[in-house]
């Protein structure tokens, strides 16, 4: 996994300024400490830089940027079906001067252009400087789970894989984006093509775009998520339990080989889940039976439903894994809070847990884990599979009568001191399942933040984010079936604006590696027509992860109660030398029946507006 950047300027008589380009790569020496480097066009209008943790071909072979005839790539990221792809373009006359996927990526374009993007199955996100039409090509996986951002201040295009590394190049503007603030404090964070900031937009998931003399285009689909579930559902089929779990195992067996192509060894984040385990157990039915596994526990939720180590220490000793346990206290946590919020690249809400176990992986050696993220969108774990479609049911005629504003008014007037702030939406959200979503993921409602954020920046932000637009959004086209509808919305904003995102920005800080199984395309292809078929019998589905390896997990894995990669926050931010008490400044904030998470939300958007 990597960093990258590129420069275009606009002018054609400007120049890439060096400096400017090596302050942004190197901003991102911890995705890549392995190795680094820049290339320049022969008239300096164009530059590309990288910094390199090496997975796949260890050798100066695979150094970036890579140059193949008259194009250029700074790459990050992994393509587990290289292997076959390079065996396609050696049939057609290519050489290859490496092993690594890197080659792979650039041949590919030079024999298919952006025709290859819909051949890669892994995560990616890249800049592609093609001499021929003398511009960029930027693009980013499916799923999402490789970020990329990019910069047109109408003289200059930039690129990186982090924000916080394009604002440590100097020459991009730090003006908050309200679109962005408001979209964080709404869903717990910043939904892509928002970022925190104005001059910086996200590439969206699945898209591709063109960067020339007149700046960066719009971003152009080459794979939409939500076609892949419109499809599934289209063709949703119904088959016998022996016959479902025999499709499971062949398609999850499949993709858990592909995502242990690499040359350093491969360990995996141990929970008490039951994704992780599997995916343990199915690492060993691939073959490979030398396996590290780091579970982190925490002193708080010792002897606790939460704590996570008695169960993950009961896989690791099924599947004869190298465990490692870390416990955790909240004095460490205190001193390491500083240097989590540096690595947090935008706020989120969520993170912490994935910095605290990867500094475990890095500091046992490991470069690459396997994680779980992504059984619950898949298999429909969370309790949104059943929450969303019961409230659009029961809400979708009466949320037609023009009651919602009403009702709202009744809430303010003579509910809000004694239920949830969200009850106030519930005639005006309930009846879609974009509002009905909203209403169960969303942190704040948008009548709420007048309270947190200056009346202006809330009303521009919800002008230009339109929450239910945005959501809705994700569902075009609309896959029609509630299951698949939820694991859709599931899939394109909670895993792709949380859950990865801080997955990259958490690992990548201690230079490791994290590959997620379970967010695959073709996985999920195979899986999901059947998966939702069968969506009526939802408890049934984890536990059919749960069996796909050929030595099934524990029972008492199987049957516990979903807990989820907790840490004990609510308790750590009372703590006054946190950093992150900063709540205590709002009244509702301060209600004893407050949910950490708003505490969290407004403590980290005040840390981010003064640093």
């Amino acid at each position: 996994m990597c960093g990258i950047v590129a420069i275009v300027s606009r002018s054609s008589h400007g120049c890439v300024d060096r400096e400017e380009l090596t302050r942004i790569r190197d901003a991102m020496t911890s995705r890549g400490p392995d190795g680094h480097g820049h290339w320049l066009s022969d008239d300096q209008r164009v530059g590309l830089g990288h910094r390199r943790l090496s997975i796949i071909d260890l050798s100066e072979a695979g150094a970036q940027p890579m140059v193949v005839d008259n194009a250029v790539i700074s790459y990050n990221g992994e393509i587990y079906n290289h292997e076959a792809l390079r065996l396609e373009l050696e049939a057609n006359g290519h050489v290859f001067n490496s092993a690594s996927d890197t080659e792979v990526l650039l041949r590919l374009y030079l024999e298919h252009g952006t025709d290859m993007l819909p051949k890669l199955r892994g995560m990616f996100a890249f800049a592609l400087w093609d001499g021929r039409k003398k511009a960029l090509l930027v693009a980013r996986d499916t799923h999402g789970i490789k970020p990329l951002y990019t910069s047109d201040d109408g003289e200059t295009v930039r690129v990186a894989s982090q924000v916080k590394a394009l604002l440590a190049g100097g020459a991009v503007s730090r003006q908050r984006d309200p679109a962005g603030v408001v979209g964080f404090f709404t869903l717990g964070s910043v939904p892509e093509p928002f970022t925190y900031y104005r001059a910086i937009k996200a590439l969206p998931a699945g898209h591709y775009a063109w960067a020339d003399e007149r700046g960066m285009g719009a971003p152009q689909s080459f794979r939409k998520l939500a076609s892949t579930f419109k499809t599934a559902s289209d063709h949703r089929y119904s088959t016998s339990d022996d016959e479902l779990q025999q499709v499971a195992r062949n398609a999850l067996l499949d993709s858990v080989t592909h995502h242990l192509v690499s040359d350093v060894p491969v360990g995996a984040f141990l929970s008490a889940g039951v994704d992780s385990g599997a995916l343990v157990g199915l690492m060993r039915d691939a073959g490979q039976l030398d396996i590290q596994t780091v579970t982190l526990g925490f002193e708080e939720f010792r002897n606790h439903h939460w704590d996570e180590v008695p169960l993950a220490q009961r896989i690791a000793q099924r599947y004869g894994t190298q465990h490692t346990c870390q416990q955790t206290t909240q004095h460490e946590l205190m001193g390491a809070m500083p240097a989590v919020l540096q690595a947090m690249d935008q706020p989120s809400i969520d993170g912490i847990n994935t910095w605290l176990v990867s500094r475990v992986a890095h500091r046992k050696g490991l470069k690459v884990a396997i994680s779980g993220l992504g059984g619950d969108e898949l298999f429909g774990g969370y309790r949104s599979f059943l929450r969303v479609p019961w409230a659009v049911r029961l809400l979708q005629q009466p949320s037609k009568l023009p009651l919602g504003n009403a009702f709202r008014r009744f809430y303010e007037l003579a509910l809000r001191r004694r239920v949830h702030p969200k009850v106030g939406g519930l005639l005006h959200y309930g009846g879609s399942y974009p509002g009905a979503y909203l209403l169960d993921r969303g942190l704040f409602m948008p009548w709420e933040l007048d309270d947190l954020l200056p009346h202006d920046l809330v009303a521009e932000g919800l002008e230009q984010l339109r929450p239910v637009e945005l959501l809705a959004h994700a569902m075009d086209p609309d896959p029609g079936h509630p299951f698949a509808r939820v694991a859709l919305l599931e899939a394109s904003l909670y895993m792709r604006n949380q859950l990865l995102r801080d997955t990259d920005w958490a690992s990548m800080a201690h230079s490791l590696e994290v590959r997620v199984p379970l967010v695959d395309v073709p996985l999920t292809k195979a899986l999901a027509p059947a998966l939702i078929g069968k969506s009526g019998r939802r408890s049934a589905d984890k536990r059919l992860l749960g069996s796909s390896p050929s030595l099934t997990l524990p029972d008492e894995v199987m049957s516990r109660d979903k807990t989820g990669f907790a840490t004990p926050i609510a308790r750590w931010i009372q703590d006054p030398h946190s950093g992150l008490d900063s709540w205590r400044e709002v009244a509702s904030l301060r209600d004893e029946r407050c949910h950490w998470s708003r505490r969290l939300a407004y403590a980290l958007d005040r840390h981010n507006a003064v640093t």
